[in-house]
């Protein structure tokens, strides 16, 4: 795995450990994972990652610390990206 994807694969783990946080939201979170953790290109499985969170980063029933979470791991997916 890349040095760079494994901190966000922890800050993801942890959204994903939170009950509190929305079924729905979990299992988009879930599957960004197991994009980022598929043996493809960087750069394509980062902008995966970014295409399926960036939807729900949005959802109103998302607690406002997971929100603040979720705009993490964006702004570390981005930073990856460039």
């Amino acid at each position: 795995m890349e040095p760079k994807i494994q901190p966000i694969i922890e800050m993801i783990n942890s959204v994903l450990e939170d009950s509190s946080v929305p079924k729905n939201i979990r299992a988009v979170l879930a599957n960004a994972k197991n994009r980022l953790l598929a043996n493809e290109d960087v750069t394509l499985k980062v902008s995966a990652a970014i295409y399926l969170i960036e939807p729900v980063s949005e959802d109103v029933n998302m607690p406002a610390y997971a929100r603040t979470q979720i705009w993490g791991i964006m702004s570390a997916l981005e930073s990856i990206k460039q």
